[in-house]
């Protein structure tokens, strides 16, 4: 599996007020377990949040049923068998783009080449990532339609979010 970072802090708010579950920190041997209660709260908080990734995807047109996520701490691990290369790209971006998510996992076919994807920095538009990812400001774009339907609007990115480039313009 192939992990990729994204920036916890930022982009779309869909877990309420709480932010995903920092990772379970290692306990010493001779800890305590955690209590039955505990555990049970925790895991309806981590049902919560997937069914709150699950509903975006929804919203987005992505989740075709086929689409499974396991969230442990702030990564999220995507399966989805019927998803193509491009389809699998823009979940991993849907989910990877929600605040509180850090990484997420998911297979690539490894006969194809690894995704390209930009990170925005404070200041930059489609046409500045265009210019420097596909060699002309006038394929912004190509960068906007890779990126349909989690882009409604090519002025609307802001920083932190991850973009994904495409292969050809």
């Amino acid at each position: 599996m192939a992990i990729w970072d994204f920036v916890k802090d930022a982009g779309k708010a869909v877990f309420g007020k709480a932010e995903a579950a920092p990772a379970p920190a290692a306990t010493p041997a001779d800890a305590a377990p955690a209590t039955p209660a505990a555990k049970a709260d925790a895991d309806v908080e981590t049902q919560r949040k997937v069914a709150a990734l699950k509903a975006e995807l929804q919203s987005l047109n992505l989740d075709a049923g086929d689409v499974h996520l396991r969230l442990r701490g702030d990564t999220v691990v995507v399966e989805s068998r019927g998803a193509d290369r491009e389809v699998l790209e823009k979940l991993i971006l849907a989910v990877g783009n929600i605040q509180g998510i850090a990484k997420v996992e998911a297979d690539l076919p490894e006969d194809a080449p690894a995704p390209v994807f930009h990170t925005v920095k404070k200041g930059e538009t489609l046409s500045a990532i265009a210019k420097d990812h596909l060699g002309s400001a006038a394929q912004y774009n190509a960068i906007f339609e890779a990126n349909r339907p989690m882009l409604s609007d090519p002025d609307k990115i802001y920083p932190g979010q991850v973009l994904r480039i495409p292969a050809t313009a």
